[in-house]
């Protein structure tokens, strides 16, 4: 036996631990010897050198961060932030509500990994769980609304008005700019209607509808907004204007509260084209904002208008239903500057939440949790007027408003005090919402604000017999909703726990496998950072709360934002907008904005690489711009020539340039500064997407080498997970001059600039909740942490690229040979030499129990690998080895050995099922479901290869009713 004793370590050196970068960057030091001796250099520092262009690379670059804290530290601090907010019985309304998340929900879907850790639904034979969830989602709200269609989520209440705004206006045929928007919409949600609609020309018309069809606007417009209920609560019967809507050319979008609709008659019901909203309070906690799931839904023609992702029926190879995306899920990177809309990320894991929120509780659950909500509010209502306080609306759901002239800050001091916030609507007024929590002791609390002592009230349930529901007769809902089965079978936890399982069982996460998905980076979201975004003093804030309620959040709001402007070297950053596709546009807005400012208004031209991100173009539409292509050149890069002759013509009217960096294409390209300097010679402001930024981090500083402006994908690099497809956060970082035109919001006055933009999105820091998950990375990794996980993914795809290529050449590289963070696997003349596809391969991968890499973006024929610096040696040879083995077996077909309609590839994926009872293929059983032999890592994909164009022609996009079960 070996003697330690004088082995001592210093104390220094054993008090913190492990730190956590070991833990969360994968390959240890020796199978990192290993992966840069194959990829051909000594050292990470080494690696940098040769793939960075010298003239970017800032040599010792030392970010200004804090020293890197353990786990336990992290999560001490963060601790400590939390007792730093003080939540409290939040009666605000304004499309927030306490809600109560089943806890058998909260455990088995929101910190569980098998769906937090989930991308977008891509490869739907290994999707089937999240795909099943959506389209339950997708049900609800097209029952409840009452209009057919709904897409699998929206990013919030506001941007889903927003996209009902311009849905109508490009599906009808009035030729007018004006939209006309109820006086009684959420504020919030104006407001970012008026952000949308400035660049493109569309005319906001407010108008009082509370006086029926005589509110109209004279004069034609395109479409209509409505709120039902109002924000004020008020509850109006809106079938007479919409009628005259109708009749006047234009189309009706209705922004409806989802848990109103169990008791109201649904929008569809009334005439509504479109129908808008949020699920927040179907579960989901208000998070001071988000992330939450809105919905939109539409009638029966306007499902090809529908933005976002739908989730269609369809069948496998044995004919069998099976779920997948439809329709035109990615129609932004195909479409571009043509697309209906730039929204790439929708809110999965939030309308997972929803939709197991309306499974649980079923259609009886959710219309009792309705009416003991109204009955708050309707007894709430009758103690006001019962004491002679004014209620200002006879006909209302949950939101009751008061009229306390002079009185309403002290209303407001006093609720507060007693540990309630309530609406301060003006001076005189005052606005109470109720919710599922709202019990007898509060609505007491409520009324000794008011100044109503004992003396004052009468008997509650007295009160409550007397007291008839709110909800004008005309309005009650008689129509049935709820009823497939899925919303009857799983009232007991054991049942809805095994339900939960069974479908993340039929999904591949990364609790289960690498996801080398390009332009994707998934990579690990570690438990620590996750632990906090359902500790209560977080989760349970309002968003239009006083500030000084949320000040621990509000702590890691301004640390988080100064660490990604030291990071990125900005001047400024915004934690505002809540997915990728909001940062792209809040960016350009500033650009545009900031043009505006100095009397350059001309300034409309956005020149965009063949080879940037599709969201790229859709955004500069949406924000006013004119899109203008810049050509590529053979190696992936821009060509420069073409980029002078477009920069020289378009000298008086350039605004911007979009690119990527790294490239779209993998590859650091080593013209980066003279792009820059060549669009600021001519007047223009440069944007620089970073969606790659993780190949960035400790080595170079969009914001230092040219850049104005980016977004940063908090759910990629910063580690927030992808939650099946979102929730995501893209916020912006700027150069000072761009600063004043940030994006702001109208309730809360820190959120943003005097002089900014306007909202884009629904609450004043976007995504407020899940922000802790981003600042526990920084904070545990440091500034070294950082730069070590840039270098490690680095490392990590020039690793794969050298492994593959002599089987798959990979598309691009740069100077050197060497790849960025990700690589392009080129299948095009493997396909034509055996007919072998890429999809073939992908689905074939399925079968090694691997997630497939970005099928055919941003080239056709190509496979997209990304890595990333968490996974581990063996992981990444898995990959390779199974890649490898794909490559024998194409090779077979291209030989002849086996027929090119009856090979492992082209019937992949396997199923169980599919294995048993006759076989008459020209290749085994093992062959088809363990390629690696039976030791390895297997995972059952749950449906064959499913048939995209059938479920394209025949659309369902809602659970298929009693009569195919019967068949």
């Amino acid at each position: 036996m070996t003697d330690m004793s004088n082995d001592r370590i210093p104390l220094a050196a054993l008090e913190h631990g492990t730190p956590f970068a070991d833990r969360h960057v994968g390959p240890m030091p020796a199978e990192l010897a290993r992966m840069l001796d194959v990829v051909g250099v000594g050292s990470l520092e080494e690696l940098g050198q040769h793939a960075v262009p010298d003239g970017i690379r800032e040599r010792d670059l030392q970010m200004t961060l804090p020293e890197p804290a353990t786990e336990a530290e992290a999560l001490d601090e963060l601790h400590d932030l939390a007792q730093r907010c003080r939540p409290h019985a939040e009666m605000i309304g304004l499309g927030y509500y306490p809600t109560i998340t089943p806890p058998v929900i909260r455990r088995n879907v929101i910190e569980n990994p098998a769906w937090y850790t989930a991308y977008t639904p891509y490869q739907p034979e290994i999707s089937q769980g999240r795909l099943e969830a959506l389209l339950n989602f997708q049900t609800m709200v097209a029952d409840l609304t009452g209009v057919p269609v709904s897409n699998s989520s929206m990013l919030d209440e506001s941007t889903a008005a927003s996209e009902g705004m311009t849905l109508v206006r490009r599906a009808g045929r009035a030729k007018s700019p004006r939209f006309v928007v109820d006086t009684d919409t959420l504020p919030q949600t104006i407001s970012v209607l008026r952000t949308r609609a400035e660049p493109l020309g569309i005319e906001v018309v407010m108008a009082d509808l509370s006086e029926g069809v005589d509110g109209l606007p004279e004069g034609e417009f395109f479409g209509a907004l409505l709120a039902y209920p109002g924000a004020s609560g008020s509850l109006r019967d809106h079938e007479a204007v919409i009628a005259e809507i109708h009749r006047r050319g234009a189309m009706a979008v209705v922004a409806a509260d989802l848990l109103a609709l169990t008791l109201l008659r649904a929008p569809g019901e009334i005439g509504a084209d479109v129908v808008v909203g949020t699920t927040q309070r179907f579960g989901v906690p208000m998070g001071f904002g988000g992330p939450h799931a809105g919905y939109m839904a539409v009638r029966q023609g306007l499902e090809r208008q529908l933005p976002g992702r739908l989730v269609g029926v369809s069948v496998d190879a044995d004919g069998d239903q099976a779920y997948r995306l439809a329709l035109q899920t990615r129609e932004q990177h195909i479409r571009r500057e043509k697309a209906t809309s730039n929204i790439c990320t929708a809110q999965v894991l939030l309308a997972v939440v929803a939709s197991m929120y309306a499974v649980y509780h079923g259609p009886e659950g959710l219309r009792a949790i309705a009416a003991r909500t109204h009955r708050m509010a309707a007894v709430l209502a009758a103690q006001f007027r019962h004491a002679g306080i004014e209620v200002v609306h006879e006909d209302f759901f949950d939101t009751v408003v008061t009229r306390v002239p002079g009185r309403a800050d002290e209303v407001i001091a006093a609720a507060k005090r007693a540990g309630i916030n309530l609406r301060r609507v003006d001076a005189d007024h005052v606005g109470i919402s109720c919710d599922e929590t709202t019990s007898r002791d509060r609505l007491a609390l409520v009324w000794q604000a008011f100044g109503l002592d004992t003396a004052d009230l009468a008997d509650v349930d007295d009160l409550d017999a007397r007291t008839p529901d709110a909800l004008p007769k005309a309005l009650r809902r008689t129509s049935e909703y709820l009823t497939h089965p899925v919303f009857h079978q799983h009232r007991s936890e054991t049942s809805l726990l095994r339900y939960l399982r069974r479908l993340s069982d039929s999904d591949v996460a990364l609790d289960r496998s690498m996801i080398p998905l390009g332009s994707c980076t998934m990579k690990l979201n570690a438990t620590a950072e996750m632990e906090p975004i359902t500790w209560p003093a977080f989760a349970e804030l309002h968003p239009f709360a006083p500030a000084e309620d949320a000040e621990g959040l509000l702590q890691v709001v301004s640390d988080l934002e100064g660490w990604l402007a030291e990071i990125t070297g900005y001047d400024a950053v915004s934690l505002q907008p809540n997915a990728g596709s909001q940062g792209e546009f809040a960016g350009l807005l500033a650009i545009r904005a900031y043009h505006h400012d100095r009397g350059e208004s001309e300034r409309e031209v956005c020149l965009i690489p063949a080879s940037a991100h599709g969201t790229n173009a859709a955004s500069a539409v949406m924000a006013g711009l004119r899109v203008v292509v810049v050509r590529c050149d053979d190696s992936g890069n821009i060509e420069m020539d073409h980029l002078r002759e477009l920069v020289e013509k378009h000298r008086d009217d350039l605004a911007a340039i979009m690119i990527t960096y790294p490239s779209t294409h993998g590859v650091y390209e080593d013209t980066v500064q003279d792009v820059c300097g060549l669009v600021h010679d001519a007047g223009g402001q440069v944007y620089v997407d970073g969606a790659n930024l993780n190949a960035l981090i400790g080595l170079a500083r969009m914001g230092k080498f040219g850049s104005d402006v980016s977004h940063l994908n908090l759910h990629k690099t910063f580690c927030i997970p992808h939650g099946g497809g979102g929730p995501g956060v893209g916020p912006i970082g700027v150069r000072g001059h761009l600063s004043p035109f940030l994006p702001n919001h109208p309730l809360q006055p820190q959120a943003g600039p005097e002089t900014g933009v306007g909202p884009i999105s629904a609450a004043p820091w976007g995504s407020a909740s899940i922000l802790p998950i981003s600042w526990a990375y920084v904070r545990m990794m440091g500034s070294d942490g950082l730069r070590r996980a840039t270098l490690t993914a680095v490392a990590a795809a020039n690793y794969v690229a050298r492994r593959l290529d002599e089987y798959f050449p990979v598309l691009y590289t740069g100077s050197g040979g060497f790849v960025a963070h990700e690589c392009i696997l080129d299948l095009r003349s493997i396909t034509k030499d055996s007919g072998v596809s890429v999809e073939d391969v992908a689905k074939r991968l399925c079968d090694y129990g691997l997630h497939a890499p970005t099928m055919s973006f941003p080239v056709a024929g190509t496979l997209m690998v990304e890595p990333t610096e968490s996974e581990n040696l063996a992981e990444l040879d898995r990959f390779c080895d199974a890649m490898i083995a794909i490559r024998a077996e194409i090779d077979k077909v291209a030989a002849g050995q086996w027929p090119a309609d009856d090979n492992p590839l082209v019937h992949a994926p396997h199923t169980a099922a599919s294995l048993v009872g006759e076989w008459d293929h020209a290749y085994g059983r093992q062959e088809a479901a363990y390629p690696m032999g039976t030791s390895m890592a297997k995972v059952w994909p749950p449906v064959r290869r499913i048939d995209g164009a059938r479920g394209d022609r025949n659309l369902v996009c809602s659970c298929p009713p009693l009569s195919a079960y019967e068949e």
